[in-house]
């Protein structure tokens, strides 16, 4: 007997997670965190069932750096290849964090950083999120001289 509701064509893609960013940019730094892959990366996570990727990137930043944060604009989305049978969703969002003194960091990375955005070209860290970084550093500047 046939199945009343068939599968859509479209669930038989592949799929990936998506993990949501964002960049926390607080007395001309930005703020990173060290992967268990020793590269620099953006503080967020994985996008869970039902959650706005809005909602997600504030959640995440508070867990992982103990900091409050509003969500600004969606700067980027590209497809990170971390290695084979590993591709993940990027979603990269500027945030705006209420004033902090000092940012911690949560047991799940080796450590924190505080960049100059003349420092993140040389660092370890995926390419695409060099270039969210670079959107959201010119969608500040934009913001203060208009």
């Amino acid at each position: 007997m046939a199945s009343l509701h068939p599968v859509p064509q479209d669930n038989k893609a592949y799929r990936f997670p998506v993990s949501v960013k964002g960049i926390v940019y607080h007395n001309d730094k930005v703020v990173l965190l060290k992967n268990e892959r020793d590269e620099w990366e953006l503080p967020g996570g994985k996008l869970e069932l039902g959650e706005a990727p809005e909602v997600c990137v504030i959640r995440e930043i508070e867990e992982e750096l103990g900091l409050t944060a509003q969500t600004g604009p969606l700067l980027d989305s590209w497809v990170y290849h971390i290695f084979e049978g590993v591709d993940v969703l990027i979603l990269t969002y500027g945030c705006y964090p209420t004033p902090f003194a000092e940012v911690t960091h949560s047991p799940e990375h080796k450590a924190v950083g505080q960049f100059s955005p003349e420092q993140i070209p040389d660092l370890q860290m995926p390419e695409g999120y060099k270039k969210s970084i670079l959107a959201w550093l010119a969608y500040l500047q934009r913001t203060i001289t208009s």
